[in-house]
């Protein structure tokens, strides 16, 4: 059975507010934590999901600092496209430093669920600070397609750019299974759409992409990035699709 991840919350409505203390193990802590989990608990339900009862503290800290996102940078290089439908952007993204995981579940939605679980305890508290490092947007996730083209690969990294405040000495994660790696320089063709991230939606929208810019060798062709910007509970949540150029 799959865990529950930020991507697997598509039904979530407004979620209880986390309580507002000062850390302590109060009962009204423990009271508004409860009622959290129980309700992230209930949605995950719905989809066949198991969300552990080690995740409360990582949801309710997530939840209390749900507006204080960090954009990743970039340099926007050029827009296409009048209407949103046709619209998509170039960017170029600098080199920087990203804790990552790397599964390989039988479902895409199993595999980022797992490893966004992991980056949520590292962001949290489980790393060498001790203390909340930050969220950050987008989270992405890197796919790529069988050689048919038809479906994706078990293998998917998904990736949490290191605030700014931690770029130069990222905190050290206790998962062994999350790695700090500066990634180089990439420069992307990325075009938006809405909703939920599973594979076939995912292989929908490469597919539209495709069609909309034609015959084309600048960019790779098997590999992509898949960009979450958007808590769950936000309804036709903002996502993007990335298409890597090719280095000059």
């Amino acid at each position: 059975m799959a865990r529950i991840t930020l991507e697997d919350l598509e039904q979530l409505g407004e979620e209880p507010a986390a309580a507002e203390g000062d850390g302590s193990d109060s009962e009204d802590d423990q009271e508004g934590e409860g009622r959290l989990f129980a309700h992230w608990e209930a949605v995950a339900s719905t989809h066949r999901v198991s969300l552990p009862r080690d995740m409360a503290g990582p949801i309710a800290q997530m939840a209390r600092h749900r507006h204080a996102r960090e954009p990743v940078p970039y340099v926007s290089l050029s827009e296409h496209g009048k209407c949103e439908e046709a619209a998509y952007e170039e960017r170029q993204y600098p080199a920087g430093k990203w804790a990552c995981v790397t599964m390989g579940e039988p479902m895409y939605e199993q595999s980022i669920s797992m490893s966004f679980m992991k980056l949520m305890r590292y962001i949290c508290k489980e790393n060498s600070v001790g203390c909340h490092l930050g969220m950050t947007v987008p989270v992405l996730n890197e796919i790529h397609l069988t050689k048919e083209g038809t479906e994706l690969e078990r293998e998917v990294l998904t990736a949490y750019y290191l605030p700014g405040a931690f770029q130069e000495n990222p905190p050290v994660p206790m998962d062994p299974e999350i790695h700090i790696i500066e990634r180089a320089p990439l420069r992307v063709i990325t075009r938006v759409f809405y909703g939920m991230t599973t594979e076939e939606t995912i292989l929908r929208e490469i597919s539209l992409f495709w069609e909309l810019l034609g015959s084309t060798d600048m960019v790779l062709q098997g590999t992509y990035i898949v960009a979450s910007y958007e808590n769950p509970s936000v309804p036709q949540r903002r996502n993007e699709i990335w298409f890597i150029c090719r280095a000059e």
